[in-house]
């Protein structure tokens, strides 16, 4: 739960910078997103983002 959170938080700054800064979040998604499918099995996926998204709100 904690990647995907961590993966939600890291997008929407993400979606926010300027193109010339965001090397380093952009780094940060791919780490985060290899995590996430090594640890989580694709059935579980869409759950875990859905029960993220209803915890950061």
């Amino acid at each position: 739960m904690q990647s995907q959170r961590e993966w939600d938080r890291t997008y929407r700054a993400f979606a926010g910078a300027s193109a010339g800064s965001n090397t380093r979040l952009r780094r940060r998604l791919i780490d985060l997103s290899r995590r996430l499918v090594r640890d989580v099995p694709r059935e579980r996926r869409a759950d875990l983002r859905r029960r993220a998204g209803r915890e950061e709100s």
